[in-house]
């Protein structure tokens, strides 16, 4: 095979970092095990890392939407991680406390609202990028409520929105690598008629 100058797609790669690791920690908000160092790996090095990089590649590719996207979802999960650490590390305790529900709170609110402005930037890509984004934003809102309301049953309402919303993710990436592969639809995105 004979390298060419074409760029390779890195979305697939931001797509399943973030898709993944929305389902595992989804699982857990469920209810189904605790948070554990699985999650927390899982945040730093394929939510975290792997999406920095696919920003990087998109500003390489001159894409400005996925460049502010898959960097920022992936600094998200760094600094998620980094709040639930930093209070357990003993040089700073205890001058870092731990967020409470109210600062979580506005935490993902602000995020659930750079989410939705982001959506409006979808309407011109596809329906699974816009169902990615659309159900991000409700996670991110659930993920407020449960912060401020401390109503029982919104962790498992919020675990299973949240996998959904991961298993979108996931669905997006994987065919966006098939139909390139296959040079045909495999699994289809539904592209928005220009």
């Amino acid at each position: 095979m004979i390298m060419g100058d074409k760029l390779a797609n890195p979305a697939p790669l931001g797509l399943l970092g973030f898709g993944m690791t929305t389902v595992l920690l989804n699982i857990h908000n469920a209810g189904i095990y605790p948070l554990g160092s699985m999650i927390l790996a899982m945040g730093l090095v394929y939510g975290g890392l792997a999406q920095v990089i696919a920003g990087a590649m998109e500003f390489k590719k001159g894409n400005t939407f996925g460049t502010l996207a898959f960097s920022s979802y992936g600094l998200f999960w760094w600094s998620f991680v980094i709040l639930l650490l930093l209070p357990n590390f003993t040089l700073l305790s205890p001058a870092v406390t731990a967020a409470g529900d109210t600062a979580m709170a506005a935490y993902f609110f602000m995020w659930g609202m750079f989410t939705l402005l982001m959506f409006f930037g979808t309407l011109k890509i596809n329906r699974a990028i816009q169902f990615v984004f659309s159900s991000l934003t409700v996670l991110f809102f659930l993920l407020t409520a449960v912060r401020l309301t401390g109503n029982a049953d919104l962790p498992l309402i919020t675990g299973i929105e949240g996998i959904i919303c991961g298993a979108s993710a996931i669905y997006t990436g994987i065919a966006e690598v098939l139909n390139e592969v296959y040079k045909r639809t495999v699994l289809p995105l539904c592209p928005v008629n220009k």
